[in-house]
């Protein structure tokens, strides 16, 4: 059957109903994906593991994801459970993910940087049925974390620990403990007995659950790494918004010849990673190089070894390898497009990019959306890649609006290049938040409007983003929300601090570093190391690079007697030329 080809405008694809209908309608769901191309190229690469070098065919990948469905199946999961997890970017993680998508389970996969209080209440937000997590490593001690979480957490029934099975924690009434290693033997176990016949009813039970499944349903939770109303919340993503946002990723890059090659070093736990990245390789049958967490140096290594065509990640990351010694020594020509998203960029770094790829491309996207919004030119001339950022596509439109009206329906239409809230519509649109319809009704309109937070204008030369609806901060091309810092370190120093303030700063290496101000009651001492101590209580992301400490009353207050952050700003600005002056700004580490 011959497909439809798209029509280019702007230089872009447009992407049709028509023709994710027509061309693709045995791919709509996940885990459908992943069973046609072990039928069509069994042998074919699916993905590399570059931490161990690790090779996976189509046909492992299904079968993995067929034996862990059958242990999930065997452990009491049922559809529309929650399925958590604390893991990087590994191939059990990928296994699991797709089992979870198979039986109709929803997958939530945590960012690994998040402490033991934070993992609770995210946990606590979906009610998770399974937490699958690390054990101690080099990075973090994930073992007495998840202690600390399960002992809290009365509704976890099962707690998968990926360390030696002598070395796995204790379980409790509640929660049973069992090792990574006892939970893969048990599903190979599973699978061989499948095969043989000896579990006819596992076999037919799995195919009944997986026939159940509709493309609409919620099959993923990414957390929003902090939002415009308050802490992160569970956004439910489905298989139609995955899929969709994978077709018109993988059209623009190119994806639809087959072959090209992703080097993914974004973590699972972000819908960059996740659903731009390794979900678009998988749509299109292409290979996936994934790394466990990202260093420069390593995800260097990985597209020079193994050739990667296609790559991109946040100007945090891009700025870390360049201010490497050796990065020029580094093979990078079989680069076609380097790409990035999450914050906006000079004209140096558009410049600088220009000369890892050929062409060069960025866009809008958030997890609200399943990932990417809007896509650039794919070029090499830093005029075309500053003019915007990016059109949208037909399947997923894209209007400029005013606020929400009260009584939920969308705010009026603005005219081409009149500043508003940046809004779109589709089956990108995620479904909500879980378990939070209030904050869903006011991200989400009744005709179905998804009010993004930020504001923008709409042209004939794209999307123009002018700032955020709040006074988010964006460090490492992660959201922060100031009263996640804020609330922290009022709780930590309530004896000693009055108010706390938390806010952006243009950064160099992190595009906006946190700027913290304390101010502190009459008569008492805070110092600014302390209260850097104290912020290692929280994921590194959202740690301060600079602490302030203000005397009682200079922080300024509006007229309501709230924080000034405008005019805080302008303090901020004053001190960070200090700071810059005496070399103790502009740097830094993605932790």
């Amino acid at each position: 059957m011959t497909k439809i080809k798209p029509e280019i405008k702007h230089g872009i694809p447009e992407i049709t109903w028509r023709m994710f209908e027509k061309d693709y309608p045995e791919m709509h769901v996940l885990h459908l994906i992943v069973e046609k191309w072990a039928k069509e190229t069994p042998k074919k690469t699916a993905f590399i593991s570059a931490d161990t070098g690790w090779e996976f065919d189509w046909q492992t990948l299904k079968d993995n994801m067929d034996a862990v469905a059958y242990k999930l199946i065997e452990m009491g999961v049922k559809k529309g459970d929650y399925i958590a997890s604390s893991l990087p970017f590994l191939p059990e993680h990928i296994f699991l993910m797709f089992a979870c998508f198979k039986i109709g389970a929803v997958f939530a996969p945590l960012d690994v940087r998040l402490k033991a209080p934070e993992v609770e209440r995210c946990l606590r937000l979906i009610n998770a049925k399974l937490y699958f997590h690390l054990g101690q490593t080099d990075f973090a001690d994930f073992a007495k974390l998840a202690e600390v979480v399960m002992n809290n957490c009365d509704f976890i029934q099962y707690c998968v620990q990926f360390s030696n099975p002598d070395q796995i924690n204790e379980g409790n009434d509640v929660t049973k403990v069992i090792s990574a290693f006892e939970f893969a033997m048990d599903a190979q176990e599973l699978f061989r007995k499948v095969n043989t016949g000896e579990r006819k009813g596992l076999a037919s039970k799995l195919q009944e659950m997986a026939s159940q499944i509709n493309e609409r349903e919620g099959c993923l939770v990414i957390y929003t790494t902090g939002s415009t109303s308050g802490y992160p919340k569970p956004a439910l993503i489905c298989h139609q918004g995955i899929t969709v946002q994978a077709l018109c990723t993988g059209f623009v890059g190119g994806f639809d010849n087959g072959q090209e090659i992703m080097c993914i070093n974004m973590p699972p736990s972000h819908v960059g990673g996740l659903t731009q990245q390794f979900m678009t390789t998988i749509f299109f049958g292409c290979k996936a190089i994934i790394l466990d967490i990202f260093k420069p140096d390593l995800t260097l290594d990985a597209v020079s070894k193994y050739k990667c065509t296609f790559f991109g990640q946040i100007p945090a990351m891009f700025n870390m390898m360049w201010r490497m010694p050796n990065y020029t020594t580094y093979n990078l020509s079989s680069l076609k497009i380097a790409f990035w998203g999450g914050a906006s960029v000079t004209r140096p770094f558009v410049e600088q990019i220009c000369k890892m790829a050929p062409k060069i491309g960025q866009g809008f996207g958030m997890t609200e959306l399943s990932g990417a919004g809007t896509y650039s030119i794919q070029s090499n001339n830093p005029d075309d890649i500053l003019q915007g950022s990016g059109w949208f596509m037909p399947i997923s439109p894209l209007t400029i609006r005013a606020p929400m009206n009260k009584d939920g329906t969308a705010g009026p239409e603005k005219a081409p290049g009149e500043l508003g809230e940046i809004c779109f519509s589709g089956p990108q649109v995620f479904l909500g938040y879980v378990n939070d319809p209030d904050n869903t009704k006011k991200t989400i309109s009744t005709d179905g409007w998804l009010y993004t937070g930020d504001l923008g204008s709409y042209d004939e030369k794209g999307l123009h983003i002018s700032g955020r609806s709040k006074f988010m901060i964006k460090p490492k091309g992660y959201n922060v929300y100031p009263p996640e810092i804020e609330d922290f370190i009022e709780e930590k120093f309530k004896d000693r601090a009055e108010i706390v303030a938390a806010l952006g700063m243009p950064h160099d290496v992190f595009t906006e570093g946190i700027v913290l101000f304390v101010e502190k009651k009459a008569g008492k001492i805070i110092t600014p190391e302390e209260v850097m101590e104290a912020c290692k209580g929280l994921a590194g992301y959202k740690r301060p690079s600079a602490v302030i400490i203000m005397e009682p009353a200079q922080i300024p207050l509006t007229r309501t007697e709230k924080t000034d952050y405008v005019l805080l700003k302008n303090i901020a600005a004053k001190e960070i030329e200090k700071l810059r002056a005496q070399g103790k700004w502009d740097k830094g580490k993605l932790e």
